[in-house]
């Protein structure tokens, strides 16, 4: 499955709710329903959410619906999703292959002409691609991601305050400065590269790279970035993610509430401030993000809205 990290958990199963839900709502609850192994449960959350007006499901969205089908053993519906997944452009062909949730329909006859076309999708659109350019941004990706993804499971293993997780993070800021100094590089020759020329991984490993470097380089690629989102080529949760950080680096309350800080005090994770707290939902769900609550629950910690003001009551003119 390909794990979104906007797609966090949490929602209510009654269906007087869902009916009312908001389609990232949805898609967090389909992302909570595969991790809990109720796959068939996920399957019909996104095929709710794909439903609604204003969706916009996104490649990675139908891959992980095909992946909860497919562990479902609802063949039918996991290979409709997959042939969505091509249209709509997903292209990482090594990980379809080697996807365990997917093992179920290698024996199907079907499995063969939805690689096939899949492959010729990817060949077709590669076509209009820098090449080289796209296979070193993606090997950066994987740099950049494949340290971050060792930090849990050296957490659960070592501890917080172990030398694993210290060589770890040497390594980490090693990478970083290499990986920063060649995409700022790419970009000052390229101009940001976008997924029409690099592909979608690409894009996003530029990304990724500018959002791990120091407010003065995202203050001044931020533009490229929010230009590139409305382009389609990244997605507006990745574009809301950033915002809220510069805001953050320049201690001013963030919008969205995407950036958590350990309290100190309590050693218990919390939000930085947000500005206009009650409303900060209406301004998720126009990013395509989930409830706050949803995701604070990613960050193991729990949340409650606050309520919005009253309006002030007018005095009578009796």
């Amino acid at each position: 499955m390909k794990h979104l990290l906007f797609l966090l958990l949490g929602l209510a199963s009654s269906p007087s709710l869902l009916a009312q839900s908001t389609a990232p709502a949805l898609k967090n609850a389909a992302f909570a329903a595969h991790m809990s192994k109720d796959y068939h449960r996920a399957g019909d959350l996104w095929k709710q959410a794909f439903k609604l007006r204003g969706s916009k499901p996104t490649a990675g969205e139908f891959y992980n619906a095909a992946c909860s089908w497919a562990l479902a053993g609802e063949a039918t519906n996991a290979f409709r999703d997959l042939d969505r997944a091509t249209l709509a452009g997903w292209d990482r062909i090594a990980d379809l292959k080697a996807d365990a949730d997917l093992a179920s329909l290698h024996a199907d006859k079907r499995w063969l002409p939805m690689l096939h076309k899949l492959e010729a999708a990817v060949t077709h659109t590669e076509a209009t691609y820098n090449l080289p350019l796209k296979r070193e941004l993606e090997a950066i990706y994987e740099t950049d991601q494949g340290s971050r993804r060792a930090i849990g499971p050296l957490q659960r293993l070592y501890g917080q305050k172990s030398p694993q997780l210290d060589s770890l993070f040497q390594q980490m800021q090693v990478h970083d400065a290499q990986n920063e100094a060649r995409v700022k590089a790419i970009i000052e020759q390229y101009g940001w590269p976008g997924a029409s020329l690099v592909g979608r991984t690409g894009s996003m490993a530029a990304f990724l790279v500018i959002q791990h470097s120091d407010l003065a380089s995202i203050q001044k690629y931020l533009p490229l970035i929010r230009e590139e989102t409305k382009k389609g080529g990244l997605a507006t949760q990745n574009l809301a993610l950033m915002e809220d950080r510069v805001l953050v680096f320049q201690d001013k309350p963030q919008l969205y509430g995407s950036q958590v800080r350990t309290n100190t005090s309590t050693g218990k994770n919390e939000f930085f401030p947000i500005a206009d707290e009650a409303r900060v939902d209406e301004r998720r769900a126009t990013m395509g993000l989930g409830t706050l609550a949803d995701y604070a629950k990613g960050y193991g910690f729990e949340y409650v809205l606050p309520k919005k003001a009253a309006a002030p009551v007018k005095a009578g003119t009796n």
